[in-house]
């Protein structure tokens, strides 16, 4: 590079975009942060409701190595900035029909145990079985399609292991076509497909690799709050000089039909770049930042079209006052109903709020995210259809969204957790508020689900077929959460350092 710093718009301040913008920065990149909203992290936050602080987006860190690779990368190690704490449990199901299982984090072996305890031998070895299949599913996969740049089918095509890979994803297969016996451990897998914000009746049989991930590298909290990671990585961007535009949004994309000229802004500037990073949902980059038909784009606009959203999510933020009896909830707890194919058939099928939802319910063991001793901050989380007024679900209705709050909330008092009595906040949050806050369209959590044997190669290439333009987060490659936005972030400055320096 010469001694002229190349200049690069990041657009949107979300954990994808900051992790790109440090990144360049450190390699010598002069880095401008554009973000629509007045603050930082996307997704990822702690807000503090009163005396409460509840995280509002992911509430759990899997695959730690990533973001310590950023920060060790990019200046210091990752210990000094964030206090990492392991979830033990690592999480807590609990049944329709009064059984639960506590899996241990970062041990098969108590997993095991605590299976056999609550559902007998057989299930126990069922469980070992699926995760032996997650490990070599994960072992195939974490290279080409997670930690690479995925540029085409054919360059998987040239891999000298294909058939042996092949044998072991088996894209043909759905997590379904999993044989699991034991209902409730058959639940449990299908978890893992909402993860990504997918339907288990259709997503491939691969994500059951996830399950190895959170088992082999485990469940974490940061102290604080998961938002404490969006602010550690904000000041590590600072600190690397990347500049901050808040409450600016970019209108337009700029380009001469091949390559990216520069930005339109909406307070009326045009600013020229030649290295231009989205932090923003694909399909909205590709339909609406950048007009008028560009031959380049054609394949690229008409595959996202495609693709399926990911589902979206109804929260409830509540501040409870202390309780003489203990809760006897883990820190991160889920709640199956009876029928968990009912809840898919709701929501991708007759994209209306789910009658009997899985419940998640976030119970922090951290007294640092309340102002006063003996108090809780819980987050609760349901499933549920994208907003949208023509396809989907209108989350603008408050009443239903009352009434709906009040619906889960009957459902985890009657499996004996008390909440009324105790509650001192209740926030009610939508698919639509998180369109408005994070322009996350319809709500979707994930950016783009994973619907399907090609949704790996449905989701935007990380280098666009414009030149100088690069897609970033949740809704570009390898795909949604923590992990890999922070592994699309690394990807997508190597491939910008990686042409300068060719």
């Amino acid at each position: 590079m010469s001694a002229t710093k190349e200049l690069v718009a990041v657009i949107g301040a979300g954990m994808g975009g900051m992790c790109t913008a440090a990144r360049l920065a450190k390699a010598g990149y002069e880095v401008t942060v554009f973000e629509s909203s007045d603050r930082h992290g996307g997704k990822c936050r702690t807000e503090w409701i009163g005396n409460y602080a509840f995280d509002t987006g992911p509430s759990l860190l899997t695959l730690p190595a990533v973001y310590r690779d950023f920060f060790q990368r990019t200046g210091d190690v990752m210990g000094r900035v964030v206090e990492l704490q392991p979830v033990s449990p690592s999480f807590d199901y609990r049944f329709a029909d009064g059984s639960d299982v506590r899996f241990a984090n970062l041990s098969r072996k108590e997993t095991l145990a605590a299976i056999d305890k609550s559902f007998g031998n057989l299930a126990a070895q069922e469980w070992d079985q699926i995760m032996h299949r997650a490990e070599a599913m994960w072992d195939v996969s974490r290279e080409p399609f997670i930690e690479s740049e995925l540029r085409s089918v054919l360059s998987l095509l040239k891999r000298p292991t294909l058939l042996r890979d092949l044998r072991i994803i088996a894209p043909w297969k759905t997590l379904r076509d999993l044989k699991v016996r034991d209902q409730r451990l058959r639940k449990i897998l299908d978890r893992y497909a909402t993860y990504s914000g997918s339907d288990p009746r259709v997503a491939p049989a691969v994500l059951a690799s996830i399950a190895f991930v959170e088992e082999a590298f485990g469940a974490w909290h940061i102290k604080g709050g998961v938002g404490k990671l969006a602010d550690a990585v904000y000041q590590r961007s600072l600190d690397r000089g990347v500049k901050f535009e808040f409450n600016t949004s970019v209108t337009q994309i700029n380009h001469d039909g091949k390559t990216t000229t520069g930005i339109s802004l909406a307070d009326g500037r045009v600013l020229d770049y030649s290295i231009v990073v989205a932090n923003a949902d694909a399909t909205a980059v590709y339909s609406k930042l950048i007009t008028g038909k560009v031959k380049k784009l054609r394949r690229e606009r008409a595959k996202l079209a495609k693709a399926d959203p990911s589902l979206a999510g109804f929260s409830l933020l509540l501040g409870l006052r202390p309780s003489k009896n203990p809760t006897g909830l883990s820190h991160h707890n889920i709640f199956f109903p009876d029928d968990y194919d009912a809840e898919f058939g709701d929501i991708f099928d007759r994209k209306q709020p789910v009658q009997d939802p899985t419940i998640y319910l976030c119970a922090p063991q951290d007294e640092s995210m309340v102002k006063h001793s003996g108090h809780e901050a819980w987050f609760v989380l349901v499933n549920a259809p994208r907003h949208d007024l023509k396809d989907g679900f209108n989350w603008n209705d408050a009443d239903f969204n009352h009434h709906y709050a009040m619906q889960i909330i009957d459902s985890l008092e009657s499996r004996g957790i008390s909440i009324r009595d105790r509650l001192e906040v209740l926030e009610i949050r939508t698919p639509a508020d998180l369109e408005r806050t994070v322009a996350a369209p319809g709500g979707a959590i994930y950016g783009t689900s994973s619907n399907g044997a090609r949704s790996a190669f449905m989701r935007a290439k990380n280098r666009s077929p414009l030149q100088g333009l690069y897609c970033v987060g949740g809704s570009a490659h390898p795909g949604g959460g923590l992990p890999l936005v922070g592994l699309s972030a690394e990807i997508v400055a190597q491939a910008i350092v990686g042409k300068a320096s060719h």
